[in-house]
């Protein structure tokens, strides 16, 4: 559902100010539940690259030297310290403000789609899908890794209650499953799904079928 104008005013405020601290709280769960998820996704990159939600840029360092990288995210803050991040490493890429539920860009412009835990704070996390399998060109790769609903009773517990906090407060979901949506309604074909630490952490790769 999308949110209101105030709705995303405030969670796009609280993005901006998470931005000073992001890295670090980040970087917790990457060392002890994500492990390599981020050089998993980025590693199958190829030509064309599309990141949505590209945060501080955290994914800039894994990428093949040989893709051409646009990234974009709703904070403008997030962005500047994505676009740092770039300059420190050498890495061109073009980082820009955008909203992922109406990606401003053609039908079929990119080789890959790459989204990394960015799902779960997007708003209209199907309408984002829709989009990403639209800029998709044909034979083209939607790579995805994020936090899901967990297989076992007692964690969806947790997570139905931490939400009670989370998405009024920043519009962070732990009860999804993006698979589910790109199964049933984006034209992509699954090619790989892995879950983990009891299921909450999900990677996938899916493709635009090429037309008879």
């Amino acid at each position: 559902m999308a949110p209101t104008n105030d709705q995303a005013a405030r969670w796009n405020r609280y993005w901006d100010k998470k931005s000073r601290t992001y890295d670090r709280e980040i970087g917790f769960f990457d060392r002890h539940l994500f492990g390599d998820s981020r050089q998993w996704v980025c590693s199958q990159a190829t030509g064309d690259v599309l990141e949505v939600a590209v945060g501080t840029g955290l994914n800039l360092n894994f990428y093949p030297d040989d893709v051409a990288l646009t990234g974009i995210d709703w904070s403008e803050q997030m962005l500047e310290r994505a676009r740092r991040r770039a300059a420190e490493i050498g890495r061109t890429a073009t980082l820009q403000q955008a909203d992922a539920h109406h990606l401003p860009f053609e039908d079929a412009s990119f080789d890959t789609v790459v989204c990394t835990f960015g799902l779960c704070a997007i708003p209209d996390h199907a309408q984002a899908l829709t989009e990403m399998a639209r800029v998709l060109r044909p034979g083209g790769k939607l790579v995805l890794v994020d936090h899901v609903q967990s297989t076992a009773a007692p964690v969806r517990a947790v997570q139905r209650l931490l939400e009670v906090f989370t998405v009024p407060l920043a519009g962070e979901h732990f009860l999804r499953r993006p698979l589910s949506h790109i199964r049933s309604a984006t034209g992509l074909e699954i090619d790989r799904v892995e879950r983990f630490k009891l299921g909450l952490v999900e990677r996938l790769v899916a493709h635009k079928p090429v037309a008879p």
